[in-house]
């Protein structure tokens, strides 16, 4: 009989990039793949690519940090989503469930541990996010990436891999990355993307600096769903909503990259070897997660940050030229820290099929 995951986590594109660079290698391995996500969320459409992956839709609520009458009634909701996951992990009963945490994943985390299965959950950020948090006493193992996350969850539970990248992203070619954008090589190319769900405040700076940013730079923007400007058709300056096939060719062509300061995207750029500038969420806007972030990975040289509360038009255009001007000591960093790095993706496997083994 095959050997069975199931994969679960969403809510925005950073809690599905683990299990996508995952998935194949369990396929490749003969298990089957299942994806429990809630029924209408990003992770579907992603998962979508994968014709042999099971996707399972189940009811999810927010996890609030502030008040708002939608907390009245989420709880009823997670409820439904903890008796779906449970009922279909009763019957389907896999190896394993890996979590990459966001709110549909706790209902799924919970089911799994009603039914005795083995919980394995990857924690990308610096501190484990609200989801995670209420998983980690139903699970097994707790997956980390920085090595100071290590003192936030259970001594017995916690095991530092590092980052997973996806392997696509490495076989980007800046050739088709040129030509998709109908761009030169006469100018370095800068890459702004805000995330799955974009970022009003970087785009407004982009287009605010374009004329005097287009002046040494060809631009790729990654807008996010329904924030292309279709009133700017200028040459040098690509629009996308966003973008998947794509996306390492895209990379392939950068030599910069402006972003917010998710773990899994400032990762790959690492790993791409990408100088970055970090925009990173504010916390009036979520936990400070993405500060912490950014702030670890600019302690080691690694990269630039501007703060959100920062952000003006004269401060970010003075921000990418110097990062363009540090290019290539950020590049020299980054090639050392890349060379300390160990297979994350192949850690995480080897824990998912000893933990599987251990059931």
């Amino acid at each position: 009989m095959k050997r069975r995951i199931v994969f679960t986590g969403g809510g925005s594109a950073g809690h599905v990039t683990v299990n996508l660079a995952l998935i194949p290698h369990f396929i490749k391995l003969g298990w089957e793949v299942a994806y429990i996500g809630s029924v209408n969320g990003i992770e579907r459409e992603l998962v979508a690519n994968h014709p042999d992956v099971r996707y399972i839709g189940i009811s999810s609520g927010k996890l609030r940090r502030y008040f708002d009458w939608k907390n009245m009634c989420d709880p009823l909701r997670v409820l439904k989503g903890i008796w779906q996951a449970f009922r279909f992990l009763g019957k389907w009963k896999p190896d394993v469930i890996f979590s990459k945490g966001g709110f549909v994943s706790v209902p799924v985390v919970f089911g799994g541990w009603l039914n005795s299965l083995p919980v394995v959950i990857h924690e990308s950020d610096l501190t484990p996010g609200l989801a995670n948090k209420l998983a980690v006493p139903f699970s097994n193992k707790v997956c980390v990436t920085f090595p100071d996350s290590l003192s936030k969850v259970p001594r017995n539970k916690g095991i530092h891999v590092g980052a997973v990248v996806r392997e696509e992203l490495k076989q980007g070619r800046k050739e088709a990355g040129l030509a998709y954008c109908s761009f030169t090589t006469k100018k370095p190319v800068l890459l702004v993307m805000g995330g799955s769900l974009g970022a009003r405040r970087i785009n407004e700076a982009v287009r605010r600096t374009l004329d005097n940013l287009l002046g040494h730079f060809s631009i790729v923007h990654i807008c996010g769903k329904n924030q292309v400007d279709e009133t700017i058709q200028v040459t040098g300056y690509k629009q996308f909503e966003y973008v998947q096939e794509e996306l390492p060719d895209l990379l392939a062509m950068a030599d910069l990259v402006v972003s917010r300061a998710g773990s899994n995207a400032i990762y790959e750029f690492l790993a791409l070897q990408k100088p970055m500038l970090l925009i990173p969420l504010s916390r009036e806007a979520s936990r400070g997660d993405q500060i912490l972030n950014a702030q670890s990975f600019e302690r080691q040289g690694l990269c630039h940050v501007l703060l959100e509360e920062e952000l003006t038009d004269d401060r970010f255009y003075q921000a990418v030229n110097d990062l363009q001007t540090n290019r290539e000591s950020i590049l020299q960093r980054m090639r050392e820290e890349n060379e300390k790095k160990t297979d994350a993706l192949a850690q995480v496997m080897a824990i998912l099929q000893e933990t599987a083994r251990s059931k």
